[in-house]
């Protein structure tokens, strides 16, 4: 998809005019899904909600009807010289009750709507992120997915209470005009027509310009990205260090000012023109209603109604007025609502990862792990990441991959965790393809910590617990994993041992070294005591020669009945593996032992030798 494009195309859809009758419907297909998810959410509020509205929308009738009793009933006892004044008494107090009944109706509304707001934002919110869970890592690379999430984010959680609110809302109203029409019907049935036609103009111009304002929201989700990686560039302590030191801080500042202004640009023209639409039309209607209001003033003054219907009516016709505004309002909003909902269920629709199979074992398990004929492309590349691959790696032997950056070696780990599938070939784990394995179940066999391993804001204990979910909380796990690690000394010299918080985003945070960070992150794999695949993709680049030999030379031990592999710059490491991997731009060009590849005189030897020379 071309971005260009894209934004060229939603530009003109900023111009459009009204929608058609079949698009203007076509967007509330959202609805019973919003109204499905705000009763799953709290059945015993949304009824409350239901009745309150029911309730609301009945008594501003009975007010009116009340009203007119009592100034009838004023006239009648100023006529007889003050009888029947106890019967204005029990009206007004009538009146009384069901005003403050109306207020108790509104006041529960507000209440329902407060807890549902908070009960739904969580949700959506909740769901937001379990989608995530289900999503390929492809769609997390992709800016057009992002921009899918950005909206979804900013805008969906509240919408789905907004459309419920407002269908309740509309259906109060609906309520009160029907008690409206009845009591004005009485007066005259072009009275009802007037009151109907007069909120037209307003109901039209409000969802031409809903319309508008969700395709500006649309086509502004790149832009509003752009603001917010800036602000956690300027405010973070990974981002702020460079940020000062190579003084990008005025420069990045003004960008976000200048994307700022761009957008508020937009804003404006969009707000002058709604409000001035909103302000000639909003007159049409005062017109209609002082028109109404002479008629029935004149046809009080023939004596054809008392002066207490005549209160009624105009009551009445004021307040049928506004239900029909708010009906009318509410409908536009729902359409407005309903655009946003098609962001929130646009990203829940996105595809999840593919689950082909149910293989928790494979049918040969001293087969170990095939790669047969394996190439793979990432979407949008112009060449292929990696090149029929055939590679065969049996229990029990450590292989290590040798390449420059780009290579492709995390991309083959990502391949064999199934992050990715590949474009062509295929790769067997235990003489089962992998797309035949559950995802969860082939995931459990392998440990995998990359280079760009996560640094997680959480205590030490916890960040050695993430690499086995299931003993996550397990103390002497931590320290067991940590002590094969050589991390267990200085987490030991911490202020708080394995509870010390790591970071700087909440308080009494301690920031690591790198070299401390990546001891923490070979912990987790230490920590996976059941993967019988273990992966370290240059987890030690911070950590010095002889730490690094040391390290895996302990780790080569702990784990000779298992699978390993290592990726890793250093020669010295490399070598302690029994199977090395030569890889190029994508293709293998060597493998064999340490003592083979030195005979071959090739590619690892020239690379061995260099790297030897630099110690000599």
């Amino acid at each position: 998809m071309n971005p260009h494009a894209s934004k060229t195309d939603t530009r003109a859809g900023n111009r459009q005019e009204l929608p058609s009758i079949k698009q203007f419907l076509g967007v509330f297909r959202y609805s019973r899904r919003a109204l499905d998810l705000v009763w799953d959410t709290s059945r015993g509020l949304t009824l409350w909600l239901a009745l309150l509205t029911v309730i609301a929308g009945i008594l501003p009738a009975a007010v009116a009807y009340i009203g007119q009793l009592i100034v009838d009933s004023v006239v009648a006892a100023a006529n007889a010289q003050g009888a029947g004044a106890d019967e204005v008494v029990r009206f007004v107090v009538l009146e009384g009750l069901v005003v403050v009944a109306v207020a108790a109706a509104q006041r529960g509304i507000s209440v329902c709507q407060s807890l549902l707001r908070a009960l739904l934002g969580q949700r959506v919110n909740v769901m937001i992120l379990e989608k995530a869970q289900t999503l390929q890592l492809r769609d997390f690379e992709d800016s057009e997915f992002y921009d899918k999430l950005v909206r979804a984010r900013r805008e969906a959680s509240q919408r789905p209470l907004s459309l419920v609110t407002r269908t309740f809302g509309l259906l109060q109203n609906l309520i009160s005009l029907v008690s409206y029409a009845f009591l004005l019907i009485q007066f005259s049935p072009w009275a009802v027509v007037v009151l109907l036609l007069a909120g037209l103009p307003a109901f039209v111009a409000e969802t031409k310009f809903a319309g508008d304002a969700f395709r500006l929201f649309r086509w502004r989700s790149p832009e509003t990205r752009m603001q917010i990686y800036l602000e956690t560039v300027l405010t973070r302590e990974d981002g702020v260090k460079e940020v000062k030191l190579f003084q990008m801080g005025p420069r990045l500042l003004q960008r976000y000012r200048d994307i700022f202004k761009k957008l508020f640009k937009e804003d404006r023209k969009l707000t002058i023109r709604r409000d001035s639409w909103g302000f000639v039309l909003g007159v049409l209607g005062s017109i209609a209603f002082y028109v109404a209001y002479a008629w029935i003033a004149l046809t009080a003054v023939k004596g054809q109604i008392t002066l207490g219907q005549m209160t009624m009516y105009l009551m009445v016709f004021r307040q049928g007025q506004s239900a029909v505004s708010a009906m009318l309002t509410a409908i536009g909003g729902m359409y407005e609502d309903n655009l946003y909902l098609s962001n929130l269920y646009e990203y829940l629709e996105q595809p999840a990862l593919p689950n082909f199979g149910e293989l928790s074992a494979g049918p040969d398990p001293d087969d170990g792990i095939r790669f047969e004929g394996v190439s793979f492309q990432y979407p949008g590349a112009a060449q292929a990441a990696l090149e029929n691959i055939n590679l065969h790696l049996k229990p029990g032997q450590s292989m290590a991959l040798v390449g420059e950056n780009g290579s492709g070696k995390t991309t083959l780990i990502k391949l064999l965790s199934r992050l990715y599938d590949p474009t062509e070939g295929r790769i067997l784990l235990d003489g089962a393809d992998l797309k035949q394995w559950n995802v969860e179940a082939l995931r459990e066999r392998i440990g995998v910590i990359f280079q760009d391993f996560g640094r997680y804001q959480f205590t030490v204990g916890e960040n050695i617990g993430t690499g086995d979910v299931r003993r996550f909380d397990d103390e002497s796990g931590w320290q067991r994993a940590a002590d094969m690690a050589k991390a267990d000394d200085f987490i030991q010299a911490m202020p708080k041992s394995y509870q010390t918080q790591l970071g700087r985003w909440f308080k009494g945070g301690r920031e690591l070294s790198g070299g401390q960070w990546q001891k923490v992150a070979l912990s987790r794999a230490f920590m996976r005591e059941q993967a019988d695949i273990l992966v370290l993709d240059e987890p030690t680049a911070a950590i010095d020669a002889r730490a690094e030999a040391e390290v895996f030379e302990h780790f080569r031990q702990l784990s000779h009945d298992k699978i390993t592999i290592l990726i890793s710059h250093r020669f010295s490491t490399v070598r302690m593996a029994d199977h090395i991997v030569v890889i190029e731009k994508g293709q293998l060009i060597e493998q064999g032992s340490h003592e083979e590849l030195m005979q071959n005189q090739d590619h690892y030897a020239q690379l061995f030798t260099l790297q030897a020379k630099g110690y000599q």
